[in-house]
């Protein structure tokens, strides 16, 4: 993928998962979890496994489903074992990068599968080199990481935790697992989300609890930040490091656009907090007309939420081709371009004439909003008032998402006035910081809200480039 190609939403990151069950193969389960987490990331897949007797591997570039099959998952043996869907956040989209990732230390052999971005994988790695010996194969920060819980001084996973917690910065949440156990570790921050579930005869871990939905699991908890969970035949073991936040720092853009509407996040089901979005819009932004439209299928909840707050009846009107390829496959934008319009037809018996209010979850460029406003404009709409159900994006992140560069930000470039009149919309109004708060039942200590208002829960650089590492070892 081109880098300078990217997609009109901030993208999703990565999704893992991790199965204890010793009385059964938990291939299976881990590939209908990661499955559930496809949103998450779609450039490769991985499962590790282990019957007690090594980690068995198969990752490989592509779609869950395109990566693996009954032949590769009855070779992955073991009840025990960790699962990887990949958006690359750091590190380039190439093979050996996909995760999990497996090496040999002090420990044994073990397996990682990572969520987030370690903002400080590049000083660490030069560090790693000097006091492990440690060489780096991959380009990614998740290998770093791998290194620090291979070698790392401690008697226990909890110490090796704590001892790695100290030395990360950013947003990690893990799956990790030797032989015999299977370890799960949120960040101090809990910036990215993990979930923990129960088996009829075991654990589950995952990002999201829709994984947990599809596996049959029972919902527990979400994991703390902070916190190291260890499973083995002894039972589950928890530990919160002394030095985690007491606020939570969970990246707000997975309650507004990256779960899914059925996942628990924080307490709350994605899809009520996305409703309430949608209200608080209506709210700051009041407009006559005939119906809402969301732009399918993220943005549907946050119109449903607008239009019960508006008493404005709510249309599918735009329908979504759900076989075409994310838009920021293409090689250039006049691609793009072409794709937006095969992606989504508009219903023009039922928007001719109408007046619309147009719900999207968020605007990052305006590629696609600008096309979808021009294609109801052909089909006829009388009025087009754009409502989005978030605060206008004027800062990058660092903390496990794949978004445009600074300069590539509709709104750190531009008025919303200037933006309204370059989209073609009758009016245009974004919700406010305060509203977004309001609507997630949060304090203003919670949250990371970064590319909202530019204030990040630890110091950032302006901007990071996501190929750093691979630039360092020239792969």
């Amino acid at each position: 993928m081109n880098y300078f190609n990217r997609p009109d939403k901030p993208h999703e990151e990565c999704g893992i998962v991790g199965v204890y069950n010793p009385k059964k193969n938990v291939a299976k389960d881990l590939f209908f979890g990661l499955f559930s987490l496809q949103h998450r990331g779609q450039e490769s897949a991985g499962i590790a496994t282990s019957s007690g007797f090594g980690i068995s591997l198969e990752a490989n570039m592509g779609l869950v489903s395109q990566v693996f099959n009954e032949e590769n998952i009855s070779k992955l043996q073991g009840g025990i074992g960790i699962g990887h869907t990949r958006y690359s956040t750091m590190g380039g989209s190439k093979k050996n990068n996909a995760q999990p990732l497996v090496t040999s230390g002090l420990r044994g052999e073990i397996a990682i599968g990572h969520n987030g971005n370690v903002i400080n994988a590049s000083e660490l790695r030069e560090e790693l080199a000097i006091e492990f010996g440690s060489t780096f194969e991959r380009s990614s920060d998740t290998e770093v990481i791998l290194e620090m819980f291979a070698n790392a001084p401690g008697k226990n996973w909890f110490e090796i935790s704590s001892y790695v917690m100290r030395r990360l910065k950013g947003a990690y949440s893990l799956v990790v697992m030797n032989d015999n156990e299977l370890i799960a570790i949120r960040d101090p921050l809990g910036i990215r989300p993990l979930c923990l579930g129960k088996l009829e005869d075991g654990w589950v871990v995952a990002s999201e609890s829709s994984a947990l939905d599809n596996l049959g699991a029972e919902f527990i908890r979400e994991i703390e930040n902070g916190e190291t969970l260890v499973i083995n035949s002894d039972g589950i073991k928890s530990k919160i490091w002394n030095g985690s936040s007491k606020n939570h720092k969970m990246c707000v853009f997975e309650h507004i656009y990256f779960a899914r509407p059925d996942s628990i996040l924080n307490g709350e089901l994605a899809y009520e907090t996305r409703f309430r979005l949608g209200s608080q819009l209506f709210k700051e932004h009041p407009v006559e007309a005939d119906i809402v439209v969301g732009i399918p299928d993220s943005s549907t909840p946050h119109a449903a939420g607008l239009a019960a707050e508006s008493k404005i009846p709510y249309s599918d009107a735009i329908i979504r081709n759900r076989y075409v390829g994310r838009t920021f496959i293409n090689p250039d934008q006049n691609s793009r371009d072409t794709n937006v319009a095969n992606k989504f037809n508009p219903m023009k018996e039922i928007i001719q004439g109408k007046r619309l209010i147009v719900v999207d979850d968020s605007i990052v460029r305006s590629t696609t909003i600008k096309k979808v406003i021009a294609m109801l404009r052909k089909a006829g709409a009388k009025e087009i008032h754009v409502r989005v159900a978030s605060p206008p994006i004027k800062s990058t992140c660092h903390f496990g998402v794949d978004m445009a560069t600074l300069s590539q930000l509709i709104a750190a470039n531009k008025t919303i006035d200037e933006i309204r009149d370059l989209i073609q919309a009758d009016s245009l109004a974004y919700l406010s910081v305060e509203g977004l708060e309001k609507a997630t039942k949060s304090k203003k200590s919670e949250y990371c809200k970064g590319c909202f208002t530019g204030k990040y829960p630890i110091p950032v650089q302006l901007e990071m480039d996501k190929l750093t590492l691979e630039k360092e070892i020239k792969i």
